[in-house]
C-alpha cells in the first residue's frame, strides 16, 4: 500500500484515542447534552438516573473526553472509571441496552458528529453497552 493509500486508510477509520483531537471540547459537552435531553424523554432509562442531571453530563462529557484522547479530568475527579462497577446496581437487559444505544445514537446525529469518527463512537457506544449487560431482560 502507498502512502496516499495509507493516509486514505488513516482518514477513513480515526484511532478512539484520536477522535477529541479531531472533534474538539465542545463536540463531547454536545453528546452530553443531546444524550441527556433525550433520556428526559425516555420512559424506560429515565428511572435510571436523578432527578438532576448536571452531574451525569458533566460525568458524561469528561469521560468522553478522556476515552476519546483528550484531557484526564473525568479520572482526576472521579478515578477509573470502572464502568461495570458503576453500572451494576441497575437491571441492564437487551431492551434496556438497545434504548441506550438509541438514545446515544441520536446525540451523536443531534450534535452533529461527522464520519468517520461517528463510525468509531457508535461502534464503541454499542460494544460497551453489551458489555454491560447484566439482566435477561
Amino acid at each position: 500500500m502507498d502512502g496516499a493509500h495509507s493516509h486514505e486508510k488513516a482518514q477513513m477509520a480515526p484511532h478512539a484515542t484520536e477522535i477529541y483531537g479531531r472533534l474538539g471540547e465542545a463536540v463531547f459537552w454536545r453528546i452530553a447534552r443531546a444524550f441527556y435531553a433525550r433520556i428526559e424523554l425516555q420512559g424506560e432509562l429515565r428511572p435510571m438516573f436523578p432527578r438532576e442531571l448536571e452531574e451525569p453530563i458533566r460525568n458524561q462529557a469528561e469521560f468522553l473526553i478522556q476515552y476519546f484522547g483528550g484531557p484526564t479530568s473525568y479520572s482526576e475527579r472521579k478515578g477509573h472509571p470502572r464502568l461495570r462497577m458503576r453500572h451494576a446496581q441497575f437491571a441492564i437487559g437487551v431492551r434496556e441496552r438497545n434504548a441506550w444505544v438509541a438514545c446515544m445514537e441520536g446525540a451523536l446525529t443531534d450534535a452533529a458528529v461527522p464520519e468517520p469518527e461517528r463510525a468509531v463512537m457508535s461502534k464503541y457506544f454499542a460494544d460497551t453497552a453489551t458489555f454491560l449487560m447484566n439482566a435477561d431482560t
